[in-house]
This record gives C-alpha cells, sequence and structure tokens, in this order.
C-alpha cells in the first residue's frame, strides 16, 4: 500500500494517512498544484499555512535553514509529536508557507514508512473541513472530502492524543513555543539547557 500511496502522491494525488495524533491529509508538499487540492477540498482560508512531515534530519536540512538548537531538539525529541517552524529554503512552495516551513518527523510508523519511501516532504494538515474537529477513524471522514481522496491508508481508529508541540525558529536562534502540544515546554528548554551545560 505505501507504494502505491507514493504513485499516487508523484501524480498530484491525495493520500489520507494516520498520525500519532489523527489521521491527515498528504500530498506533494513541492507541487503547488496538489497543494491547492488540500485548500480547495477543506475549503481552508488562502494564505493559512500547512504544515509537513519529513523522514530525517537530511531531509529537513534540504528544505529548511536549520540552526544548532533546531538540531539538538530534532536528534534529542523525535520522531514525535514536535513540530518545528524555520525559514524555508526557496523550493517550498508560497503557497504551502509564505516565509517558513513547519515540519516534523513522525512516530506513527505508516506516517513514517510513506515520507521515507516519497523522500519529499508530504502536507500533514488534519483529514477534516477547515475549523471542524480532527478525524480518528477514516468512517468519519466527511464526504465532501471523502471525494477529493484518491487513497486511504487505513490503521482503525486512533487514540486520541494531543496535537504536536510548535517551536518558532523563524525570528532567529531563540525558539518560541506557539502551541504547546504533546511535549511540554518545560521539556524544550530543558533539552536546550542541558545541551549548553554539556559543552
Amino acid at each position: 500500500m505505501i507504494r502505491e500511496a507514493v504513485r499516487i502522491l508523484d501524480t498530484n494525488g491525495v493520500v489520507m494517512y494516520p498520525t500519532e495524533s489523527s489521521y491527515a491529509l498528504g500530498v506533494n508538499a513541492l507541487e503547488e498544484r496538489a497543494i491547492r487540492k488540500i485548500f480547495e477540498a477543506k475549503g481552508r482560508p488562502p494564505g493559512k499555512s500547512i504544515p509537513v512531515i519529513v523522514s530525517d534530519l537530511q531531509m529537513w536540512k534540504r528544505y529548511a535553514c536549520l540552526n544548532r538548537a533546531a538540531e539538538i531538539l530534532i536528534k534529542k525529541l523525535t520522531p514525535g509529536p514536535l513540530t518545528l517552524a524555520l525559514r524555508k529554503k526557496c523550493v517550498i512552495p508560497d503557497l504551502l508557507n509564505p516565509c517558513a516551513i513547519a515540519a516534523r518527523i513522525p512516530a506513527h510508523p505508516v506516517a513514517l514508512a510513506l515520507v521515507s519511501a516519497a523522500r519529499y516532504p508530504i502536507t500533514s494538515t488534519s483529514a477534516n473541513i477547515s475549523g471542524a474537529t480532527p478525524v480518528y477513524s477514516p468512517k468519519r471522514v466527511p464526504r465532501t472530502l471523502r471525494r477529493a481522496i484518491d487513497l486511504i491508508l487505513d490503521a482503525g481508529t486512533l487514540r486520541r492524543q494531543e496535537p504536536s508541540t510548535i517551536v518558532d525558529f523563524t525570528m532567529g536562534n531563540q525558539p518560541t513555543i506557539t502551541r504547546e502540544g504533546a511535549i511540554p515546554a518545560s521539556a524544550i528548554f530543558e533539552t536546550l539547557a542541558q545541551e549548553r551545560k554539556g559543552k
């Protein structure tokens, strides 16, 4: 199924897949035409950026401008529910995000297998109509949204979890917590402080 999902992503199709917190809609995050499908299917307001998943630190480096603090958090706290917002490289379409890229390495094995096989970042916005509650089961996908999905990687009903913690590095090396989720803000700052003490 992963091979078929990648084939669909390669041709600008839409795949619904499981993450640690809920089901997500995935398209090739480098293709503007594919990204536009997500906005239309969800009724997402123009200008509202879309997060992505990446497979590892090397992929992250190809599409984001990483600093030392961001690399420390990636190495110590991922894979898992940690999203880092960083200045983007020019290959990332402005439609996805005009000046940054918000990415994470997923801990769910299906999501990680998908992005690893694709070898490019994949969108990771909730599989719902914009503003509605997240979807935890393929059976709960709204009919209007289901018409836009080419393939569902069905992992059954997901256990409800807190969303990822979002750490913003777009203003420099000093992190700002813009959403505290599954990883406490204290763990972010403690991880960075411990690294500095270890030098």
